[in-house]
């Protein structure tokens, strides 16, 4: 569970991040360019959601009636999922995807909800805490996993944790399986309990009903195929049901663990009167890592989020356009002699988190 205390970065050093942005909205500037989606995060788009829905009606409508066939095809929407997931949803709810907040909103809404997560939780958890509070101990809830692992060197360490870097991969595929049942309940509680909900201008006891409207809504048409597909029994709709979202999450965990819990991060540990040593842009240089930045195909499947760092600068920004801004980030920050994080291969970031893995199950 996160902490409420409220942190405060030392803000007096903006030299850097007022540099910086600058820099990129002269960019933007004088290439006439827009900060949100282009033609290329539309066709990408279409391209996420047909790639999800076409296997579904596949399925559903029993085109192959064969078993094999069937597992084939949930495994297809499982990856697929995880596109829409890293290329769609998160731009939308970031608010980056269209210069519309109400298309955003909708957008980001239907292509969560979509997947059986929870657009509220979500933007509260990734948004407000994490990009806020990156790598901060008892604050960042993606540092804060349940206890059979560790992901960062100030929480209580246990026996156990030595073998994590083994068993934390069967764990990382199990994460949107929790979001579509039991996470999205005791989040939302828990947010109500921490005020989170308050400061977003919600209720629980109006966000209750619409999580539980969404979640009917997400099984009901995922146990379409199994009440359409005579041949097809419970048990074989389960099998497709958890394959996809074990194949979602685990895609999901290798993208996005290896941007922060690696051998390259750093965890900083505030005061206790509750103070960041740094400016925040600093603080998202030294928590936060790039990797595989010069593959543009590996870029484009995972919604430019090996570009972790220009991400954390600039949310807003849709993660089209940074291949092109990295560069300008990477410089300033080099003038700055300020550390830009990166690994040159996913392999590569990877292994960093493995090897982080295993040495925070040792000390």
């Amino acid at each position: 569970m996160s902490n409420t205390t409220v942190l405060r970065f030392n803000n007096s050093n903006r030299q850097f991040y007022t540099e910086l942005k600058k820099r990129v909205d002269m960019y933007f500037k004088e290439n006439k360019l827009s900060k949100n989606g282009n033609m290329n995060m539309y066709i990408k788009t279409a391209f996420m959601f047909v790639a999800y829905l076409t296997p579904y009606f596949l399925i559903t409508l029993n085109v192959f009636e064969s078993k094999l066939v069937w597992l084939l095809l949930a495994i297809l929407m499982g990856f697929s999922m995880s596109g829409i997931g890293l290329c769609v949803m998160h731009d939308a709810n970031h608010g980056s995807y269209s210069k519309n907040p109400t298309f955003n909103k909708i957008l980001g809404y239907i292509s969560l909800n979509l997947l059986g997560g929870y657009s509220i939780n979500w933007k509260i958890q990734h948004n407000v805490i994490h990009h806020t509070y990156t790598n901060v101990h008892e604050h960042d809830e993606d540092i804060a996993p349940p206890a059979l692992m560790r992901f960062e060197p100030h929480s209580e360490i246990k026996w156990f944790h030595k073998l994590q870097f083994l068993y934390a991969w069967f764990f990382y595929g199990l994460m949107t399986l929790m979001w579509s049942t039991t996470k999205d309940f005791r989040q939302l509680r828990r947010y109500s309990d921490m005020g989170h909900l308050k400061g977003a201008n919600k209720e629980y006891k109006k966000e209750l009903p619409v999580l539980i409207f969404s979640k009917i809504g997400y099984h009901a048409y995922m146990l379409l195929p199994y009440f359409l597909v005579k041949e097809m029994t419970f048990l074989q709709w389960l099998l497709g049901f958890v394959l996809m979202h074990y194949i979602a999450g685990l895609i999901l965990a290798m993208i996005f663990q290896p941007a922060h819990v690696v051998e390259e991060t750093e965890f900083p540990l505030p005061t206790d009167a509750g103070n960041i040593e740094n400016h925040w842009a600093e603080h998202q240089l030294r928590t936060t890592m790039n990797f595989a930045t010069g593959d543009p195909v590996f870029s484009w499947l995972v919604g430019g989020l090996n570009h972790q760092v220009e991400h954390h600068l600039f949310p807003t920004i849709c993660h089209v356009h940074y291949p092109q801004i990295s560069k300008i980030v990477e410089k300033t920050a080099n003038e700055f002699n300020l550390p830009y994080k990166k690994q040159k291969t996913f392999v590569g970031a990877l292994w960093s988190h493995e090897l982080m893995l295993w040495k925070l199950g040792r000390v």
